[in-house]
């Protein structure tokens, strides 16, 4: 069976999302008859490659909320996030992830994706790293497994970007306008960052659609 999940690096939802996902997957009885792969998909594709912003400030200019509003409303996933183990830093910054989102492509090509994404999102959430950077995204990646200068190589040209822009039609071709996503065999949809239960739900449900 396989479970697509397309979501982006900067969502804290997909960073919790994945967390509770992963624990369902873990005490799935069918484990390692499954196969994950994550797709592409930006929340902001227009957003300037060389700019960063300070995610409360991001928050109160997209949703129009008073600062005390962006505030409370990333303390909550924060809450949430830290309810599943993992770290979260209010104090990262936004920026354009379409380049991360060809390195995870390179990732999925070498074997290390799950290992690529849990160690952006580690570095992004839990110590708010500027992974938007080349050497950083880099040095990060080689931590998951992958050289380094095959990384650079792939930032500083355009390897994969057909691949993350197929990933993002075929996200709009299945009407997903939210991350995150997880399509279960391409047949069962579950949106948004679920309770365990509703994920080890559609793991059973989609398994049991194969008969």
């Amino acid at each position: 069976m396989r479970v697509d999940i397309w979501s982006d690096v900067v969502c804290p939802w997909c960073y919790v999302g994945k967390a509770r996902f992963e624990k369902a997957l873990d005490s799935f009885a069918h484990r390692d008859e499954v196969e994950v792969v994550y797709r592409a998909f930006e929340l902001d594709p227009d957003h300037p490659k060389d700019q960063r912003e300070p995610v409360l400030s991001m928050l109160s200019r997209k949703y129009g909320m008073p600062e005390a509003q962006a505030r409370a409303a990333d303390a909550r996933v924060a809450g949430l996030a830290r309810a599943e183990g993992l770290g979260f830093d209010s104090g990262r910054l936004v920026g354009n992830t379409f380049d991360i989102h060809r390195v995870i492509h390179l990732g999925l090509e070498k074997g290390v994706q799950h290992e690529l994404i849990t160690a952006v999102n580690e570095a992004y959430f839990a110590a708010a790293r500027q992974v938007f950077d080349r050497d950083v995204l880099a040095e990060v990646a080689a931590g998951a497994g992958l050289d380094p200068s095959a990384v650079v190589e792939v930032f500083d040209g355009d390897a994969y970007a057909d691949d993350v822009r197929r990933d993002e039609l075929e996200a709009r071709q299945l009407g997903i306008s939210g991350v995150p996503f997880f399509v279960f065999d391409m047949a069962l949809g579950v949106s948004g960052a679920q309770a365990t239960e509703t994920f080890t739900s559609a793991l059973n449900q989609a398994w049991a659609r194969r008969g």
